[in-house]
């Protein structure tokens, strides 16, 4: 036989309830990093990503036509570092800023490895075809210049709540690469 919960019972299930929302909004469950065009629009990219977790940005020099890896990481605030260099040649604006990193030859290509320097967000106006400037996480990749040729992008990295992060592994963000396939 059933019989009915208290309202001592209904209660302490509400109080619970409300207490798992209010954790799961107030408790940081990672990072968000987002690419929104400076003048307004809708964001062309944002990934999860993991306190310390690497995303790619590729592209191709403009004199040179080589490509150039730079890989950036976020920390647990938000704040974006550019952690690596790599480029077959160098070209210019390329190479070695002193106090940020050091040299080394990984063939084919020079390495400025271990910068960690802090960039925060940054502007980015994306090249043109042919430039390719090309977000690469987690395996995949994005070409923001097949999606906005020259238009400035902002990139800016926020802590996420335990509840937004579990809504976005359900519910990915429609401009996450791999969102919907």
């Amino acid at each position: 036989m059933l019989t009915r919960p208290t309202s001592k019972t209904v209660l302490l299930a509400a109080a619970g309830l409300v207490f798992l929302v209010v954790a799961g909004v107030l408790l940081p469950s990672g990072l968000e990093l987002r690419v929104t065009p400076v003048k307004g629009g809708q964001a062309l990219l944002v990934i999860p990503l993991h306190v310390g977790e690497r995303f790619t940005i590729r592209y191709y020099h403009s004199v040179e036509n080589a490509p150039i890896w730079e890989a950036h990481s976020v920390d647990k605030e938000g704040r974006i570092y550019i952690e690596e260099e790599r480029y077959l040649k160098f070209g210019a604006g390329m190479g070695h800023m002193p106090g940020f990193g050091h040299m080394v030859h990984r063939a084919p290509y020079e390495v400025i490895e271990n910068m960690h320097m802090p960039t925060g967000d940054f502007i980015l106006r994306i090249g043109s075809p042919g430039v390719d400037h090309t977000i690469i996480w987690r395996g995949c990749e994005r070409n923001l210049s097949a999606m906005a040729p020259h238009v400035a992008v902002k990139f800016h990295a926020r802590s996420v709540s335990l509840l937004y992060r579990l809504w976005r592994d359900i519910y990915p963000h429609p401009a996450t690469p791999g969102a919907g396939s």
